[in-house]
């Protein structure tokens, strides 16, 4: 009798404890976890927090991490996917779990413009996504790689198209490279682009590397078609283009601000001083608009310009050489009166 009730106490307290466990695994399975405050919290997961402990980053972000970590050893989950994840207001510690160890990501905005080269693109990169940016330099420098996409590096920013897109935090080299390529066809190939390029006898890439020079020429918005046509004009007749900004490329100098004669001399490419047609490669990454500036320039017979005495940033147009060197030595004189050199 005594061993039978032993029996049944032991079955009772058993049962309760298999009960009171299963309340607790539900609990931690489903209660929400995530703090108030916001909508949603940004998680960034690295390769490196893929271990048997609970990641670091999550301390700040749940209401209890307690219970998240024992949901994790119930369910035996010793590792994470690297990512970018969100976690929203009332998501439980299943919720969070079955997406960071499933690696269901949410994208991240990537957004570059005003870079110089694929170095400084690389820098924009690895300020923004998860691999750094000696890593991208790594991919970009990889001529082999290159080839193999029938890129040639000089022409190799030609496929970023200044703009905000969508992508994975932890996305590789070669998957952006070939997402950035599909923006770029689009970009060209969605709408009137392709014609109105093909209109000026040029190729989008030719296109895009000369909006880079009138990038670095002017920021006024209302110039940038008329200093494209004056090159476009020199270009039809066999003329240098003779680019102060593609020579300063070539110095490899951010510094310069008026170009001189000796500065005309350095041997490069990308000189249009010295060399035919356009650089090999764009000198910056143009904007969009800047772009559509040269694609839709008015037609002129100009073949000359010039800054324009002031700060303004203007420039002056002319005709003959005469015109321009009328234009030039006021804006030298202006120069040497407000003592820039």
């Amino acid at each position: 009798m005594v061993l039978r009730k032993a029996l049944r106490l032991f079955l009772f307290l058993l049962a309760f404890c298999a009960a009171a466990l299963l309340f607790l695994t539900y609990y931690a399975a489903f209660k929400p976890n995530v703090r108030s405050g916001a909508e949603f919290f940004e998680l960034f997961l690295t390769a490196k927090e893929g271990s048997n402990r609970l990641p670091t980053a999550m301390d700040t972000l749940l209401k209890d991490p307690c219970s998240f970590d024992r949901l994790r050893r119930i369910m035996g989950v010793k590792s994470w996917k690297p990512g970018h994840y969100l976690l929203r207001k009332g998501m439980s510690n299943l919720a969070i779990l079955n997406k960071i160890r499933r690696g269901h990501q949410d994208p991240v905005k990537l957004t570059f413009n005003n870079v110089r080269d694929v170095y400084q693109l690389s820098g924009v990169f690895g300020r923004q996504l998860m691999v750094d940016s000696t890593e991208w330099v790594r991919a970009f420098a990889d001529s082999a790689f290159l080839q193999t996409k029938g890129i040639e590096p000089q022409k190799l920013l030609c496929s970023f198209i200044p703009n905000t897109y969508q992508v994975y935090w932890t996305i590789s080299g070669e998957n952006l490279l070939a997402r950035m390529r599909e923006e770029a066809r689009s970009f060209w190939e969605g709408g009137i682009r392709k014609v109105l390029a093909d209109s000026l006898g040029l190729k989008p890439e030719e296109v895009y590397i000369l909006a880079s020079i009138v990038e670095k020429e002017t920021r006024v918005e209302d110039e940038k078609g008329l200093i494209a046509r004056v090159y476009l004009n020199r270009l039809q007749q066999g003329i240098k283009l003779q680019a102060d900004p593609t020579v300063v490329f070539a110095l490899g100098s951010t510094e310069i601000m008026r170009v001189l004669n000796e500065h005309l001399r350095v041997e490069s490419p990308y000189n249009t001083y010295l060399y035919d047609g356009l650089p090999p490669g764009p000198i910056y990454m143009p904007s969009i608009s800047t772009i559509d500036s040269v694609l839709r320039c008015p037609t002129h017979s100009y073949l000359f310009f010039c800054a324009k005495p002031g700060y303004e940033g203007r420039h002056a147009f002319a005709e003959t050489l005469r015109g321009h060197a009328q234009n030039a030595s006021q804006y030298r004189k202006w120069l040497d009166k407000e003592r820039i050199r």
